[in-house]
């Protein structure tokens, strides 16, 4: 099971506050140019907001948005009824109803610790020739946020349940995501960096920032160690993202 398994999200929250990862979707979704019957995964669907996105551009295909959290799955599948079929699966562990003609992803390979599984995975759910586009935290992702909570987690009374705490991202360079989809068997790899800049507030930094931070940590220690950390970033908090961009064909000839 993947790191992302272990804990559920706050899908409502989420959905509320993830207008900058919605809005770097739709940057990507400039890049994918789509005849309007494809047969489209939206891995890691989240809350739906995606997902929706996909459905309208394939009127006469279907979309499969899969995620691993169940509060996500439950409400994309409410928020989208029958424009998209969702699953909750772990990515690494895919089982699809058919191949599917675009791998669409974004904000969720980091979360996944084993690149090399997840890309074999969405490789063997791909009809020869079909396309990924995919968008993550990439190496360097708000790692000066990330130092702050870290060292935050190390005081007195949050560090005695930080001490089995496993960080669960993994923010790759480019070009080790280029190797592992070349393994994996894809083509026409393309993979950069793009930071990027957020002014977020309060909810987002608690709903999706430090939202693996707060799992190990008592209700009445959650918002004390939000606050912790938000007292060593400054007015206004400025994070820099860093985004990990990723394009590839799967090669119909490995298939043959």
């Amino acid at each position: 099971m993947s790191a992302a398994a272990e804990r559920d999200w706050d899908a409502g929250t989420y959905d509320r506050v993830s207008d900058p990862q919605f809005g770097w979707a739709l940057e990507q979704l400039t890049r994918l140019n789509l005849a309007g019957d494809e047969v489209i995964l939206d891995a890691g669907c989240g809350s739906g907001r995606v997902t929706g996105e996909l459905a309208g551009r394939v009127p006469s295909g279907r979309v499969y948005g899969v995620d691993v959290a169940p509060s996500m799955v439950e409400h994309a599948r409410r928020a989208l009824g029958a424009k998209a079929t969702i699953l909750c699966q772990d990515l690494i562990e895919l089982e699809l109803p058919e191949a599917v003609d675009v791998v669409f992803s974004n904000a969720t390979f980091h979360w996944i610790h084993d690149h090399d599984a997840l890309f074999s995975a969405l490789y063997r759910g791909m009809k020869s020739g079909g396309r990924l586009l995919a968008q993550c935290g990439g190496l360097g992702n708000i790692d000066s946020f990330r130092q702050i909570a870290d060292e935050a987690a190390a005081e007195e009374p949050f560090a005695p349940h930080f001490e089995r705490w496993r960080r669960p991202w993994n923010y790759a360079s480019a070009a080790e995501t280029a190797e592992r989809l070349s393994r994996a068997g894809f083509i026409e790899v393309k993979t950069w960096l793009q930071p990027k800049r957020v002014e977020p507030q309060r909810a987002f930094v608690e709903t999706v920032c430090l939202v693996r931070h707060v799992d190990p940590l008592p209700d009445e220690l959650r918002s004390r160690f939000v606050d912790r950390v938000l007292a060593e970033c400054g007015d206004p908090l400025v994070l820099d993202y860093v985004r990990l961009n990723m394009s590839a064909v799967a090669d119909g000839a490995i298939r043959a």
